[in-house]
């Protein structure tokens, strides 16, 4: 079974995806700006203080994210989150599921 940041960070990376693909016309790899992003999430939450139990994000106390690293990632998170129930099913209501258990 995977680990609540592992889950996490295969939810940014595919968002991420989906986001880049759908605005950047990015097929296969990442753009630049998109793989910086990622990047940044990536240490993020390797480096979360709350470790296995973080909340997600959005219920976060802690913003460890840069203003404009925050701006961003919300911005792809608010397009993709409707989209994640028909591209990714079942990775979409585990999220949704850890959102609820926080």
């Amino acid at each position: 079974m995977s680990t609540r940041l592992d889950r996490e960070k295969t939810t940014v990376q595919i968002m991420l995806k989906l986001y880049c693909k759908d605005h950047h016309n990015s097929v296969g790899r990442l753009c630049p700006e998109c793989q910086e992003l990622s990047d940044y999430a990536m240490n993020r939450l390797t480096h979360c203080q709350f470790g296995e139990s973080k909340p997600t994000c959005g219920k976060c106390t802690v913003h460890c994210y840069k203003p404009d690293m925050r701006k961003r990632i919300q911005e792809i998170m608010r397009y993709v989150g409707p989209r994640m129930i028909f591209a990714h099913p079942i990775i979409g209501l585990r999220h949704l599921w850890d959102g609820f258990k926080d």
